[in-house]
């Protein structure tokens, strides 16, 4: 295949030459500090996995089956191994707590395997800070627009990030390998004929979501590496007769692979999660925080709460009717519901305490119901909107809206609202102490300068 035929693929080769071309000097200064947002925020996330099921189950795995050993580092457990094996683990701990990022309209969470895979072959191949910046872009334009490629319907049956997040980390690697369009096109077309991830784990509390960002990390690394060695893949994989949308999608369109590519950079479109809970939940919790504190009411004046939601919330929070889980508890709206009403958080210390024990929690949460609101179903997945209405014992019936939930680009969290993110995520699981992730800090804040990543974890105490 040459750059002529790649011409003739329409908008996966626009797609494929924008990443093969992408240079530092191209980003705009704004992007660069937002990746760097962007990659503490997930380091947050991987640290705060540290001993959460299933992560040492990854960690116990990697051990036996990779080396001793290597360049790249765990960040749970501060080990080193195989770039392969890295970007698993830290792809599969990142995901865990439900802290990292997404990007709205294409419902894709980049950071969880766009990361792992630079990271770890940044580190690999002794890249720096910079080049893994530009990667990491890369993999964030790319995997958005393939995302927002296959639509709606793709959502409803497989969980996207898994999907196209390995197509994501395999256009960040290939990136940093400096691959060529032709030999990129071969890397998206082994990453596409791995994609995987479908949503059934989640009515068995089964442990899969953390398979599939590790997988979708590990093997969009293993597609980039095979190509550069030679390995030939389809480069119809996305709009082929045989390839993702034909089997994956019935609302796909092809328009949005290309869509402003180099003008619109998605990566600043991307939102930071406030709560530790499924992104569909945080509208309609954002919305009952200020309908509560601004009607002055309390769980106990609660009869009934009514989350007004896009068609996307039904179908994936709609799996969980009780939660067996903490896990799921996070997927159930009613139980966020709750931890909100009767705790006024939804963070990571309120699910372990109190999503499954606490009886006001579980009383507000049989009281929640979910109902199809068109306005809020005609914005998704461009906005999110948080509307909720609630009914009090003494008979009012009262109601909020929320345009931005906390996070959103514009309601976004600070360097310091991050750093205090960091803090607590890295606390919860004991991965760092304070005194390390003050040092780290100022690192993670001048990633670009950085000349290589060897050595790029917080020092032992």
């Amino acid at each position: 295949m040459d750059k002529t035929s790649l011409a003739r693929d329409g908008a996966t080769g626009a797609l494929c030459e924008f990443v093969a071309a992408l240079r530092f000097e191209d980003l705009p200064p704004a992007l660069v500090d937002r990746t760097e947002d962007l990659f503490l925020d997930w380091v947050a996330s991987a640290l705060a996995g540290k001993g959460g099921h299933p992560v040492p189950l990854f960690e116990r795995y990697a051990a036996a089956m990779g080396p001793a050993q290597g360049r790249c580092a765990i960040l749970t457990n501060r080990r080193t191994t195989s770039a392969h094996f890295a970007a698993l683990v830290n792809g599969a701990a990142s995901h865990l707590v439900e802290q990292d990022d997404l990007h709205n309209s294409s419902v894709l969470h980049p950071a969880t395997v766009v990361f792992p895979a630079v990271f770890a072959a940044a580190q690999d191949l002794g890249k720096s800070g910079s080049e893994m910046l530009v990667a990491a872009v890369a993999g964030y334009e790319a995997g958005v627009r393939i995302g927002e490629f296959l639509g709606r319907s793709h959502y409803r049956i497989f969980h996207t990030t898994g999907t196209v997040g390995t197509l994501a980390a395999a256009a960040g690697v290939a990136r940093l390998l400096g691959q060529d369009a032709r030999t990129l096109a071969h890397t998206l077309g082994s990453a596409g004929t791995q994609a995987s991830g479908l949503w059934e784990f989640l009515r068995e509390a089964a442990d899969s979501k953390q398979l599939h960002t590790g997988q979708a990390a590990a093997n969009g690394l293993l597609a980039a590496y095979l190509a550069q060695d030679g390995l030939t893949g389809a480069h119809g994989v996305l709009e082929g007769r045989q390839g993702m949308a034909a089997g994956m999608s019935s609302d796909a369109d092809p328009s949005r692979l290309g869509d402003r590519l180099g003008q619109r950079w998605a990566t600043l479109e991307t939102s930071f999660k406030f709560h530790a809970s499924c992104r569909h939940t945080h509208p309609a919790a954002d919305a009952l925080l200020h309908l509560m504190r601004t009607e002055g009411i309390t769980h106990g004046d609660i009869a009934a709460i009514r989350a007004r939601v896009h068609r996307a919330a039904i179908d994936v929070l709609g799996n969980v009717d009780e939660p067996s889980t903490v896990h799921q508890a996070k997927f159930s709206m009613g139980a966020v519901l709750g931890l909100i009403a009767v705790h006024g958080r939804a963070g990571l210390e309120e699910f372990r305490d109190h999503a499954l024990s606490d009886s006001a929690v579980a009383g507000i949460r049989r009281r929640t119901t979910m109902v199809l609101d068109d306005e809020v179903d005609r914005a998704y997945p461009a906005r999110w909107l948080g509307r909720v209405e609630v009914d009090t014992r003494d008979g009012r019936r009262l109601a909020a809206a929320i345009d931005s939930p906390k996070g959103d680009p514009d309601n976004t969290l600070s360097r310091p609202e991050l750093e205090t993110k960091l803090r607590r995520l890295a606390a919860f699981s004991g991965a760092a102490t304070p005194a390390q992730i003050d040092a780290w800090i100022p690192r993670l804040w001048n990633l670009r300068h950085a000349r290589d990543l060897s050595d790029f974890m917080p020092e032992e105490s």
